[in-house]
């Protein structure tokens, strides 16, 4: 690994990368494992990686971790989920977080989503799925789920650019409507609306789902309650609850952390560059919360190796379309995504991370009966 100041020669830690270090503080500090001044360093291109850059942060992230930053950190990360917006988050905060990440342009995106720019995790049911295919997977996977029926009231919360919203409508008949607190997602949620000739049929608001008023058959909130944060979540799932009509069904689809696993140091990089606002709760909190709020379990899937592939899928889909990338967006930007989404698809890869899309059903409600599973397995 070259630490000499200036541009250094590569040296090749694995087999299909090779990583060139500017300067000695930096190669001196990759040396012992220190992660967020390693991430900072990418994203300004003191460090830069050529070839699998998956395989080269599993490397970097092998190196043992010592020394007195990396028990700052650690603290750091601890006193980061005692913050005062753990507990409590205006809605002009959310609009300012979901803004932070999602408010670039949509151009951006489509150079490493699908074609209706699905931002979650793909179900590849089949081998040799392309991601487009994946993509429409998982939406007839939660739709299924759901057991979505002609002319029943569904709402998809924080909608993301529409698709979801389009293909219920489309395919399974269901009156739609999404919600997003980004104007960006918003903006094209409509315009796909409009392509499709579904304007009466589905529609998407610009507003905080704890605003949403009315009652609906089925609920599915996906890569949304992250944002939510842990402390938040009796709230939410209330509010939910009190969208929901009797007999109705709610899908959550989230990634969470395996219960032995901790924030680190990597989470206030993810705070502070990618996700303000943002927690990973473990599924143990999820089903606690959602059963407080007066909802019963109906099925748990984790999705984990589809939002490996998923992640891997996107991280080679933005390496392969740099030059455009940077064209729409700048340097440090570009770099983050990069950067953020090698490091999921590790995470997911390892089982630091996981993906759960967990059903259920208001307690006590009637609902109709659905005696076995191999409805959603067609």
């Amino acid at each position: 690994m070259g630490t000499e100041a200036g541009p250094a020669e590569p040296e090749r830690l694995s087999t299909g990368f090779e990583v060139h270090v500017h300067g000695r503080q930096v190669g001196r500090l990759l040396e012992r494992g220190d992660l967020y001044t390693a991430a900072l360093a990418f994203l300004d291109g003191r460090v830069e990686i050529e070839g699998d850059l998956i395989a080269a942060l599993r490397d970097l992230m092998s190196i043992p971790r010592r020394g007195p930053r990396q028990w700052l950190y650690t603290v750091l990360a601890r006193l980061w989920s005692l913050r005062l917006e753990t507990w409590y988050q205006t809605r002009t905060r959310a609009r300012r977080n979901v803004r932070f990440h999602y408010d670039h342009p949509a151009a951006f995106y489509r150079q490493f989503l699908d074609q209706r720019l699905v931002y979650s995790c793909a179900y590849f049911e089949r081998s040799g799925m392309t991601l487009d295919q994946a993509q429409t997977a998982k939406l007839d996977h939660i739709c299924r789920k759901l057991d979505l029926r002609p002319g029943e009231r569904f709402l998809d919360v924080g909608c993301g650019f529409g698709a979801l919203v389009a293909h219920a409508a489309e395919v399974y008949g269901a009156e739609s409507t999404g919600c997003t607190l980004s104007r960006g997602q918003f903006e094209t949620a409509g315009a796909l609306l409009r392509e499709r000739g579904l304007e009466g049929r589905a529609s998407v608001e610009f507003l905080d789902y704890r605003d949403l008023r009315g009652r609906f058959a089925k609920i599915a909130s996906v890569g949304m309650f992250e944002h939510v944060g842990v402390r938040r979540l009796s709230g939410y799932f209330a509010k939910v609850g009190s969208l929901l009509a009797p007999g109705g069904l709610f899908l959550n689809h989230g990634i969470a952390r395996p219960q032995v696993v901790r924030a680190g140091p990597e989470w206030v990089f993810v705070q502070r560059r990618v996700f303000p606002g943002g927690e990973l709760p473990h599924l143990s909190e999820v089903v606690r919360e959602a059963e407080k709020a007066g909802f019963e379990i109906l099925d748990v899937e984790n999705l984990r190796p589809h939002y490996a592939r998923t992640c891997r899928t996107w991280v080679e889909r933005l390496s392969a379309n740099r030059e455009e990338c940077l064209r729409l967006v700048p340097p440090a930007v570009y770099r983050t995504w990069l950067l953020y989404l090698a490091v999921s698809a590790l995470n997911f890869e390892t089982g630091m991370t996981e993906v759960h899309q967990v059903l259920m059903a208001r307690r006590s409600q009637p609902r109709a009966g659905r005696w076995t599973r191999r409805y959603m397995y067609p």
